[in-house]
């Protein structure tokens, strides 16, 4: 069982940033991979950003990519996102994931990859 605590959320205007942070507990964090996924009222979830369990290798979605950075540190059994230049298209409930439980770029992007949730952060981008 692993327990994820997203913070971090929080209203900004575009073209600010933001960071978020996913707390992890109940199994060895080091171990697995971690994800972001993102969801807009109306849409479907859909993934942001994931990084290997060392930390040394990662996927972005397109819509991010060159604007977020995903990190972790072990150490602390978090992981964050980091999102600069923020448009009102980013306006998102933000959760944080275990997985892929394959890792490559296509099996990222899935949904059903992933195996505990957080329970969610709040993230308003005015214009």
């Amino acid at each position: 069982q692993v327990r994820l605590v997203e913070s971090g959320g929080g209203l900004v205007q575009a073209g600010g940033s933001l960071r978020l942070s996913c707390a992890a507990s109940g199994r060895t964090f080091s171990s697995y991979a971690m994800g972001w996924f993102r969801q807009a009222p109306g849409k479907e979830r859909e993934f942001v950003a994931t990084i290997s369990w060392t930390g040394g290798s990662t996927y972005y979605a397109d819509s991010v990519k060159g604007r977020f950075t995903i990190s972790r540190d072990n150490a602390k059994n978090t992981v964050y996102l980091q999102m600069n230049s923020l448009k009102p298209e980013d306006t998102a409930v933000y959760y944080c994931a275990v997985g892929p439980r394959v890792w490559g770029s296509s099996w990222a992007q899935m949904v059903g990859q992933y195996d505990y949730w957080g329970q969610g952060a709040q993230v308003t981008v005015s214009s």
